[in-house]
């Protein structure tokens, strides 16, 4: 199991998504891909897979990945993320819909 640690700017991105009403089932939706992602990062229904275009907040040579919280839906949502900074733990860099 890891310890799920966000940035600032996931942090916000969720907290507006959380505070927005018409967003609830959209929460809920990123939540349980949380869940997922805390339990088991390479779990089926995440799709995760390595993402280059954002830099690794930590390490320099470090990978960051994608997973997905939608799937087959208008800009689906997105979470961006990756290990560290310390064992057991994963960053959510950004919840954010797919372009």
């Amino acid at each position: 199991m890891f310890e799920l640690k966000f940035t600032k700017t996931a942090d916000r991105q969720l907290k507006k998504i959380e505070d927005t009403p018409s967003q609830e089932g959209l929460c809920k939706q990123i939540k349980k891909s949380l869940g997922y992602l805390q339990k088991d990062p390479k779990h089926p229904s995440l799709n995760t897979h390595v993402f280059d275009c954002i830099d690794h907040p930590f390490d320099a040579k470090g990978k960051v990945f994608e997973a997905y919280a939608q799937n087959n839906t208008p800009s689906a949502y997105r979470i961006f993320w990756c290990y560290g900074p310390d064992k057991k733990q994963i960053t959510i860099i950004a919840l954010t819909p797919h372009p």
